[in-house]
């Protein structure tokens, strides 16, 4: 190496010890100018305070139980030592609120008592219903307010493969059965759920309400979609004319025009006839209606929606009701005990609405329901009736519909069974 190299690889090394000296000195005064971190001082967390019934339960003596069968509020009281004089005052102060003559063996109750030596009652919540208290404030001013628990709305979904009936696979994957109920009233006139088949499967999507973690019901059926024999039936709820119903994927109504009876639980004594041996006159004659056999007082109901254009006594048929429906259909319900209040000449009636109750009026050997059906004014068999669909999503109505059902596809599409 020559003399030059040598001077430039020393003089290199000089500017890079200055340079790495410059450095470090640099970086030392730029923290210098920073300020001092600030120590945070340590804060203990507030406690937190549980409450019931929007009482803290750490300031209280609490007890808790259940009505017991025979026992009345004025006994529960004088278990805690509650005065006479004083319990009288508390219901004449409940007088408007409840009915304490009619608390109910295995209500729940919630004593909440002084924290001390006197264990003096200071208040009192009887839980009228999983979703509604009473509190008596029992302190200097004596009070009495109904109250009521927060309710929580969940949309749950959920799905199975049928293997049974569709009551036990609902309990079998732990969905409310409330949801079997509301699906067979949907799909009525569409699945026969007497007739479903092993792997039959269902996705589902329904709202519950819930106070803590009690269920108070399901409240509707957001959507769903039942496999019955290889094909899909879609349910979808929508609002028009004021009301609620459910429609498949193609806009038409589940429900038809008419319900397959007058009556939920009958037994049919006689059918459609043109020449019946008449029970009572003894001769042959037509018997153009069905004769569903049912105790007196059964409920009957209005096959569909429509206007009641005759009612009152018609000598054979006794005491009867006459309802005009769309499409020039009239339906009769006759040898009725009664009828049922509000039904009235010129009122609208909606289907399944009950018009009467089953009696034996006019000509009659026992207790029946008479059902005929006109149409245009000829009689036709009511078994044999084909019901004509119900109204379909108006076509006002249809881009809100396609929105709202598209939503509910993916939702449903989601869901795994």
């Amino acid at each position: 190496m020559s003399l030059f190299e040598k001077a430039s690889y020393k003089i290199a090394g000089i500017i890079l010890l200055l340079i790495i000296t410059a450095g470090i000195g640099v970086y030392y005064y730029l923290n210098s100018l920073k300020e001092p971190e600030q120590e945070i001082p340590f804060t203990e967390p507030e406690p937190v305070i549980v409450k019931e019934y929007g009482l803290p339960v750490d300031s209280f003596s609490i007890v808790r139980g259940k009505i017991k069968q025979g026992q009345n509020f004025s006994l529960l009281l004088q278990d805690f030592k509650v005065t006479g004089t004083l319990i009288e005052k508390i219901v004449r102060c409940a007088d408007t609120i409840l009915d304490l003559r009619k608390i109910k063996a295995g209500k729940k109750y919630t004593a909440f008592c002084a924290n001390d030596s006197t264990n003096k009652l200071l208040y009192f919540v009887y839980e009228h219903s999983p979703a509604e208290y009473v509190m008596f404030n029992l302190n200097d001013t004596i009070n009495v307010i109904k109250e009521q628990k927060e309710i929580i709305t969940k949309e749950i979904s959920a799905s199975a493969t049928i293997q049974s009936s569709l009551w036990k696979t609902m309990q079998d994957n732990d969905i409310n059965v409330e949801v079997a109920i509301l699906m067979s009233d949907i799909y009525a006139w569409t699945i026969d759920f007497f007739e479903i088949h092993k792997n039959d499967k269902f996705k589902v999507i329904y709202e519950e309400h819930f106070v803590d973690t009690i269920s108070l019901g399901v409240a509707k059926i957001i959507g769903t979609c039942f496999t019955h024999n290889g094909k899909d039936y879609y349910a979808f709820p929508f609002e028009q004319n004021d009301k609620i119903e459910y429609f498949d994927e193609n806009g038409k109504n589940l429900r038809k025009a008419f319900l397959k009876a007058p009556l939920k639980f009958f037994r049919i004594t006689s059918k459609f006839s043109n020449a019946r041996l008449h029970p009572v006159l003894k001769v042959y004659r037509p018997h153009h209606g069905v004769d569903y056999a049912a105790p007196v007082g059964t409920p009957v109901h209005t096959i569909g929606i429509g206007k009641v254009i005759s009612m009152g006594y018609q000598g054979g048929a006794g005491n009867m009701v006459k309802i005009k429906h769309s499409n020039n259909y009239v339906t009769t319900y006759m040898h009725l005990s009664g009828y049922a209040k509000g039904i009235k000449v010129g009122n609208s009636v909606s289907q399944g609405q009950v018009i009467g109750y089953v009696g034996s009026t006019g000509l009659s050997t026992g207790p029946h329901l008479d059902f005929r059906v006109h149409i245009n004014g000829r009689a036709v068999n009511p078994l044999k009736m084909e019901s004509p669909p119900a109204e379909p999503v108006n076509n006002a109505d249809k881009a809100q519909f396609e929105n709202m059902k598209n939503k509910i596809i993916k939702q449903l599409n989601r869901i795994k069974i």
